[in-house]
């Protein structure tokens, strides 16, 4: 594997057939940590902390920004659409002092700094923006041009909206089946 933007071979961890498209960019590779057989698409820009899961996908278009001290956490089977914007870290714009990643800590103003954490099976429709603290847990699905802010998400539930609000819940009971033998198949060296 060939990456025009970075070493491949300095990420944290790299799992076995996992697949980062040539125009990825990793900003910091020593914080990021990729699961099995995952797939990172082109155009793809990370420059925060970043474990991933096994069988996890992030489409072609995706930030996951916020900086070296912010840190997003996605688990398996999680498939993220084209162009979603995860937010680990951002500028408190009230202060009224210098802000953006090129000011010297000291100089600028405050940040709103608080880990993404996404679990298993979690679906993020296109152009979907996470908010810093946000935790989504198993099998939220989410429609597409939708902003997840911090608050209360269930485990198998539809969200959408700006911001995005409940509209339904999904079934996981075949999903989980085929994921737990797809995880077998995998440990046992059949994929």
């Amino acid at each position: 594997m060939e990456n025009i933007f970075f070493d491949i071979s300095k990420l944290k961890k790299l799992g076995k057939n996992s697949i980062i498209g040539k125009t990825v960019r990793i900003r910091r590779p020593e914080l990021v940590e990729i699961g099995r057989n995952s797939i990172i698409d082109d155009f793809a820009y990370i420059s925060c902390q970043l474990t991933m899961g096994d069988f996890t996908h992030i489409s072609a278009g995706c930030h996951m920004i916020g900086g070296p001290k912010a840190k997003v956490t996605i688990g398996n089977f999680v498939n993220i659409a084209p162009n979603c914007n995860i937010v680990a870290g951002q500028n408190d714009y009230r202060g009224g002092e210098l802000v953006g990643p090129p000011i010297p800590e000291g100089y600028g103003g405050e940040s709103d700094i608080a880990p993404i954490k996404i679990d298993d099976h979690v679906l993020l429709g296109c152009n979907v923006v996470v908010l810093p603290g946000v935790h989504l847990p198993e099998g939220v699905s989410v429609g597409a041009f939708s902003l997840l802010k911090k608050g209360e998400y269930k485990p198998w539930t539809l969200y959408a909206g700006i911001p995005a609000k409940e509209l339904g819940k999904r079934d996981g009971t075949l999903i989980k089946k085929q994921a737990e033998k797809l995880m077998e198949d995998a440990r046992r060296g059949l994929l």
